[in-house]
């Protein structure tokens, strides 16, 4: 009897000795980071939900008072809890972007003030 199974498609992954082939390509250093050298990490979006911190707020207070409403003190407390987190990453978010169109403002300031001596040095120049 004839079998016509693929068994040349068998061997088409790598065998368990190849498993560590980057480290052959002289790449190793970009697979095996250290956390520990970059002492200013900061993620680039630190939660997903962040952005919609006024909601979550809203949402986590009205589930409060409903539990708090139907006796639930534990619950209640619980979801308050989460609500002062959010209340507390908004206000984070504030300052951040207070910080931000203050450093954007003296940027401009410096800016057209190295404009105004370039241009006094010209004048002097001429």
């Amino acid at each position: 009897m004839n079998s016509f199974r693929n068994h040349h498609k068998r061997n088409r992954f790598r065998s368990n000795g190849d498993r560590n082939f980057k480290k052959r390509n002289g790449d190793s250093h970009k697979y095996n980071s250290d956390f520990s050298q970059s002492s200013s990490f900061k993620r680039k979006m630190p939660g997903r939900n962040n952005h919609n911190a006024p909601k979550l707020i809203e949402k986590y207070n009205d589930l409060a008072r409903e539990a708090l409403s139907n006796g639930d003190k534990i619950l209640s407390e619980n979801y308050y809890q989460h609500a002062d987190h959010f209340t507390r990453i908004l206000v984070e978010q504030e300052n951040h972007k207070v910080s931000q169109v203050k450093a954007n403002k003296i940027e401009v300031i410096s800016d057209s003030t190295a404009n105004r001596n370039e241009d006094v040095e010209i004048k002097n120049n001429n």
